[in-house]
């Protein structure tokens, strides 16, 4: 496999993509849809394939649970790509239009990025919401998956590209490193000639390795170490339904609720409703020492280790710890939380201001559950990946997220005197 020439046929696909038009894009997305529930049976079994080789190797319950898929979930996929064909296509659009005092008429034009290098482990849901993304901006796309995902990637990049085949689009559009060696990671990060942003979806160590070896602009985050603050104010019935869903509702992903601080006012009485609510749908506790004296004697939780606040659980486990203040409440964010999702259950609108104010994280919540930070449940379809970082995009990113500017400036004879 030559990286080198990826990245060429990829560029060149770019440049076709960049004159497609709307309804040519959106005709390839339904495409899209179409031939995957057309090709269900060779995708699932392939899947199926390595499902048993996860099992065999002993993965965890939280990642076999993203490589999965099964007939339901393949449907969403695609339904997830007829949703992205409805949504507004950025490319072209003009913003921040003026006219000069000399006459010049001056705007900014959204266009593609150009290509995109998407590095993920565990999930190949995200192999074709990326490429239908890509697809909707204009952009080309090479996508690296984990080893697990190898069948499973196989199956899904040749029935997308199938699709595009079918409606007009080179098939270099999407394309796929078909090998599980570690050394195209960095090939692939080298290819600064013709790959525009590198987006990286997996653990800690993917996102250092990216960093500290690509040529190429990185787009980091999805790493979510996520927090609930409930103050002294807090309706504690709301309180409790939605700690409920950030920690239930599907524990395996990034946006699932990590710790539980709770005001010392309230501690005594609220305590013990979340783990008595929580441990019967399996969920099991870490305990701060300040939370321990107001659950005594409870088997469902057990102190909290040293780094045990600095985890990301992706599973059915909980931090708990009292604070006495919103400061401290906001103090204990800044040194754990890695700016994904945390919020504050809060009847005080002073308090709501300031935890928006001061908390530094791409999504900030009042009064709801962490698992809304998604493309799909903030409108805007399926997404890439969920930055954390403060340049170019932050949070969910979306159709617009994969696009930069050119400025237009449009003149009638000027010249600079």
């Amino acid at each position: 496999m030559s990286m080198q020439a990826m990245g060429q046929r990829a560029k060149a696909a770019a440049r076709q993509l960049a004159r497609a038009t709307t309804e040519q894009k959106n005709a390839a997305l339904n495409a899209l849809a179409d031939r995957l529930m057309a090709d269900c049976g060779e995708i699932l079994a392939a899947n199926a394939i390595d499902v048993a080789e996860a099992k065999a190797n002993g993965l965890s319950a939280a990642l076999i649970d993203r490589l999965l898929l099964n007939e339901k979930r393949l449907a969403g996929i695609a339904a997830d790509q007829r949703s992205v064909a409805t949504l507004p296509d950025p490319v072209g659009e003009i913003f921040e239009a003026s006219t000069l005092p000399n006459g010049l008429k001056v705007h900014k034009q959204r266009v593609p990025l150009g290509v995109l290098g998407v590095i993920y482990e565990a999930r190949p849901n995200v192999t074709v919401d990326v490429a239908g993304l890509a697809l909707k901006t204009g952009n080309a796309v090479i996508l690296r998956g984990g080893s697990e995902t190898l069948n499973s990637n196989r199956a899904l990049v040749a029935s997308l590209q199938r699709a595009l085949a079918d409606t007009g689009f080179s098939s270099d559009s999407i394309q796929f490193i078909d090998d599980a060696d570690r050394a195209r990671v960095t090939e692939l990060l080298s290819l600064d000639e013709y790959v525009d942003m590198i987006i990286p979806r997996g653990g800690a160590g993917l996102h250092k390795f990216c960093r500290e070896h690509s040529r190429i602009p990185v787009i980091t985050g999805g790493i979510g170490i996520c927090h609930l603050f409930v103050d002294e104010s807090a309706d504690l019935d709301a309180a409790l339904r939605i700690i409920f869903n950030a920690k239930t509702q599907r524990p395996s992903v990034c946006n699932a609720l990590d710790t539980a601080l709770v005001h010392r006012h309230v501690a005594a009485e609220f305590l013990p409703r979340i783990v008595e609510h929580l441990s019967a749908a399996g969920v099991t506790f870490r305990a701060d020492a300040s939370a321990q004296p107001y659950l005594q004697g409870d088997s469902r939780v057990s102190p909290a280790g040293p780094d045990d606040f600095d985890m990301e659980w992706l599973s059915l486990v909980l931090g708990l710890k009292v604070v006495d203040t919103l400061d401290e409440a906001m103090e204990h964010i800044a040194a754990h939380s890695t700016a994904h999702s945390d919020g504050i259950l809060t009847r005080d609108d002073d308090h709501a201001a300031r935890f928006i104010a001061e908390v530094d994280s791409a999504a900030v919540y009042v009064n709801a559950s962490t698992r809304f930070t998604d493309g799909a449940q903030l409108g805007l379809g399926a997404e890439v990946a969920i930055s954390t970082q403060r340049l170019h995009a932050r949070g969910p990113m979306g159709l617009r997220e994969l696009t930069t500017y050119k400025w237009v400036i449009v003149g009638a004879g000027h010249v600079r005197p």
